[in-house]
């Protein structure tokens, strides 16, 4: 396991109420059976929405998560390279917020 896919894990096992999972085959963590952060090509992947996405989608490197890679991203996933696994944490705890609903 990378030192990146280690640091996923902690984040994501940090979340209140947060469970362990798969989404498209990935490593995930859900909060009412719903992901909100999965590990994608050593990069983690935020469920996001309104500033929040815009500020993550911003930094050099993030993109829409495109799991198929067939050209068709998931217009709320934003996936954020290990370059700022300093800020994985804060767009952990948005994404865990904006999928629980508080």
């Amino acid at each position: 396991m990378s030192s990146a896919e280690t640091t996923f894990r902690a984040i994501g096992a940090a979340q209140p109420s947060a469970e362990a999972g798969q989404l498209f085959g990935k490593p995930c963590f859900k909060i009412n059976a719903k992901a909100f952060v999965c590990f994608f090509q050593e990069a983690m992947v935020f469920k996001l929405a309104d500033e929040a996405h815009r500020e993550a989608l911003a930094l050099d490197g993030a993109r829409l998560f495109d799991p198929s890679g067939k050209g068709r991203p998931m217009k709320e996933w934003v996936q954020v390279p290990a370059d700022y696994q300093a800020q994985w944490p804060a767009l952990a705890a948005v994404a865990h917020r904006y999928v629980s609903g508080q």
